[in-house]
Formats: structure tokens, C-alpha cells, sequence
């Protein structure tokens, strides 16, 4: 079922992430989107990464996986404004995303997915992801 209805729901939380970061396009989103999963991602080993990805609806889980590097360390937890840069500074020029960026896509993350499930997983991660997802 989750399959028949992924474009609707990828619709609906790109409309979220769009509307909660005050920006003028869904392209601005699924590139604050993009960006934000990907800085996630990076701080993960391979296998905790998969738990998260469980997590996410089908469109969004294949963001989440899509371009990986597999071969690159996993980078540690930094302090929210590092990260918001390192969002920022995803696709350079094409990228408007907000100081809010990780806290705005939490937002819409958490709207979209079973909280309960998402914050059990969380807690299974490295020190860090809790507070990464905290909206």
C-alpha cells in the first residue's frame, strides 16, 4: 500500500517542507531536503543509516540512499550551525535553504512519518541523532 500511495505523500511532504522553511518552490525544498538527509547520512555507518531509511516513506528513503558514498568514513555529530552550513553549502548556487533548515525538515519529517517509530529508531543511533531530528 505505502507504494500506491508514494507520490501522494512525497507531494505532501514536500509541500510541508516547502511551507514550514517559508520557501518560494518545492525545488527549493527537495534541495533543503536533499541536503539535510545527506549531512544526516554522512554522520552514520552503513547499517544504522539502513534503520533510519526503514523509517521513511518510499520516495524519501530513496533520496535518503540515492548518490552514497560508501566508501567515505562516517563523519561525527557537529554543533547545529556546522551542520546548517555544510546544508548551505550543498549545490551551492542553486541552494536557498534557511539557518532553520534541519529543524524545518524535521518538522515536516515528523508530520509525514510514525513518530513513534521514528524517535524508537533514533534512540538506537549514535549519540547525536536524537537532537539532528529534534523539530
Amino acid at each position: 500500500m505505502e507504494y500506491r500511495q508514494a507520490s501522494a505523500d512525497f507531494d505532501r511532504f514536500m509541500l510541508n517542507a516547502r511551507d514550514i522553511a517559508a520557501l518560494q518552490t518545492t525545488n527549493q525544498a527537495y534541495t533543503m531536503v536533499q541536503a539535510v538527509f545527506y549531512a544526516f547520512r554522512c554522520r552514520l555507518e552503513v547499517t544504522d543509516a539502513l534503520l533510519f531509511a526503514e523509517v521513511l516513506p518510499p520516495v524519501l528513503r530513496a533520496i535518503f540512499v540515492a548518490e552514497w558514498n560508501l566508501q567515505e568514513p562516517a563523519a561525527p555529530f557537529a554543533e547545529r550551525r556546522a551542520m546548517t552550513r555544510e546544508v548551505q553549502a550543498f549545490r551551492g548556487d542553486h541552494n536557498v535553504s534557511p539557518d532553520t533548515a534541519i529543524t524545518d525538515v524535521a518538522a515536516a519529517l515528523r508530520r509525514n512519518v510514525d513518530e513513534a517509530m521514528l524517535d524508537r529508531v533514533l534512540a538506537r543511533l549514535p549519540a547525536g541523532a536524537v537532537d539532528f531530528w529534534r523539530a
